[in-house]
């Protein structure tokens, strides 16, 4: 690890102890996207000594050209999960222990076999279930939605948070899986829908991507690993009270934010 990759990660592991967020990586750092993906690995390395736990997936973002204008991109990018990232349908997080999150409508695919490197969305389907699925992102950065670059995002882990996971189904065939609509709610007050082709025009294509940008990093997608594979519709700030969101073939999930 070189000294400014010790120094950033110490700075991000500290904000996540502490629970204080901290001024964006590019205010001290000139980094590239490669130097952004060592410094996210090192952090979730950092991470697991600490807690102990394991990878247990991956969250990809920026699936669609609003979400990729963020960061001035134009392709997805991933975040890491280790098992405290994961929470159950119809549990109640506590805001406390957030810094300034938001929440996004996804499908998770839960993988039953290892998948080989650069997968197809023909093998992704035969290998996986899906669930419906919230994805709750998180920044240790003061005021970072919308206002990150590309690399902020990546060091920080893809702004993992949180995924709330349902139960998993069989999936649906390639096409409808392209086709499924989905509807939110908040306190039971409709706030969006979207459409599953928002995501890479179809979620397997998001998760085919993540197999071959995971396969360029010597890395690769095993059995039991769970992939939000992006947002239906544009993130939206976390607010208390419950969220609902259905999809259609697929099912519902629910959480509850507190104080």
């Amino acid at each position: 690890m070189t000294d400014i990759n010790r120094k950033i990660v110490h700075r991000l592991q500290t904000a996540h102890e502490r629970k204080e967020p901290i001024e964006f990586i590019r205010h001290h750092y000139t980094l590239d996207e490669p130097t952004a993906y060592t410094i996210q690995e090192q952090f979730i390395q950092k991470k697991r000594e600490s807690t102990l736990e394991c990878i247990s997936g991956y969250k990809i973002s920026m699936t669609s050209p609003d979400t990729q204008a963020y960061a001035n991109t134009d392709e997805p990018a991933y975040g890491t999960f280790t098992e405290g990232n994961l929470v159950q349908s119809q549990d109640t997080v506590s805001l406390d222990t957030l810094f300034d999150p938001l929440i996004e409508t996804e499908l998770v695919f839960i993988l039953t076999d290892d998948l080989s490197m650069s997968a197809t969305e023909d093998e992704i389907l035969f290998k996986s279930k899906v669930a419906a699925g919230l994805e709750i992102p998180d920044s240790r950065y003061k005021d970072w939605f919308p206002n990150f670059t590309l690399e902020d995002l990546l060091c920080d882990n893809g702004a993992a948070g949180l995924v709330v996971i349902s139960d998993a189904v069989v999936p649906p065939s390639f096409e409808q899986l392209g086709d499924i609509h989905m509807a939110l709610y908040h306190q039971d007050e409709k706030i969006g829908e979207g459409i599953s082709s928002n995501v890479l025009d179809n979620p397997a294509s998001s998760v085919a991507w993540l197999s071959g940008k995971l396969k360029s990093h010597g890395k690769s997608l095993k059995k039991g690993m769970i992939i939000a594979s992006g947002t239906f519709i544009p993130p939206l700030r976390v607010k208390e009270g419950t969220y609902q969101a259905t999809f259609t073939g697929i099912g519902d999930v629910s959480v509850t934010f507190s104080r």
